[in-house]
């Protein structure tokens, strides 16, 4: 089972000095003074403890992971945050995805339960995003080009994957010879590089069906070269190195579209120089 790593709380951090002054008494200290002021030190900084142990310690994390755990991953449960490595959290997001089909699943008995079930039901308030990866994007890649699917070939690995853990899905954001409209500006959905897969309509269980996929393509996300995440007002970088989910600023009109609200996107690195 895996060892819980507090959710940050935020403490000002208070400076206890001490000052001490040496009484001697023929060139020695006098012990009895020195064991006094020598507890009473002691007394001062357990008591500066109470109030701001939580947040020396928590205070170093960010957003639900905690820098002192070193986990490439972590996942929120109602018990706290808890560390995974990565092979763990490709695990655990694969056997969740499996299971949720009816599908036999790989043993996830090295992981503690806390966290399968939250993957598996999500947060109790409302669906949302509980798992997260540190960002890691390969450099040097080769630069591709679209296939007959409309898609690169690393975007195609993507597609495949999806295919074989999540089943048929609803796909769009990509065509045979490539699209050119009905995306932003600058859209990867041009290049080639971007899936969009939907779960609509727009239901609370719909919106969890999709966190399901998008927790498994973070956890994925260095084996195959993605770049962004995007799913319900929140997106995932790995070119952010502290990874987390970040809000999402849709453009106008910032309708459920534009929102990735009905419709998971994830794209992947382009190569090239840079």
């Amino acid at each position: 089972m895996r060892a819980l790593i507090h959710a940050p709380t935020r403490y000002p951090i208070i400076e206890v000095t001490l000052v001490m002054t040496n009484v001697r008494s023929h060139g020695r200290p006098r012990r009895p003074l020195r064991l006094l002021l020598g507890l009473l030190l002691l007394g001062i900084l357990a008591s500066a403890l109470v109030f701001v142990g939580p947040g020396l310690v928590n205070g170093l994390g960010v957003q639900g992971a905690s820098l002192l755990s070193g986990s490439e991953c972590t996942v929120e449960t109602s018990e706290g945050d808890v560390g995974l490595d990565r092979a763990e959290a490709k695990l655990a997001t694969t056997a969740v995805a499996l299971l949720t089909r009816g599908l036999e699943a790989p043993d996830t008995s090295t992981i503690d339960d806390a966290v399968i079930q939250r993957l598996t039901a999500g947060p109790p308030d409302d669906a949302g995003p509980s798992l997260s990866c540190q960002g890691s994007a390969a450099r040097n890649l080769e630069e591709q080009q679209l296939a007959a699917t409309g898609l690169t070939p690393r975007a195609e690995q993507v597609r495949q994957a999806m295919a074989e853990v999540f089943g048929e899905q609803s796909l769009g954001g990509f065509a045979p010879g490539g699209v050119g409209q009905g995306h932003g500006e600058a859209s990867t959905h041009y290049d080639g590089r971007a899936i969009d897969v939907f779960y609509r309509p727009v239901t609370e269980d719909n919106r969890r069906q999709g966190w399901l996929l998008a927790h498994w393509l973070v956890a994925h996300a260095e084996d195959l070269d993605i770049q962004y995440v995007i799913f319900d007002d929140e997106f995932w970088s790995s070119r952010l190195a502290r990874g987390q989910w970040h809000s999402y600023e849709a453009p106008a009109p910032a309708n459920e579209i534009l929102r990735h609200l009905d419709h998971v996107h994830v794209d992947v690195l382009g190569g090239g120089p840079g």
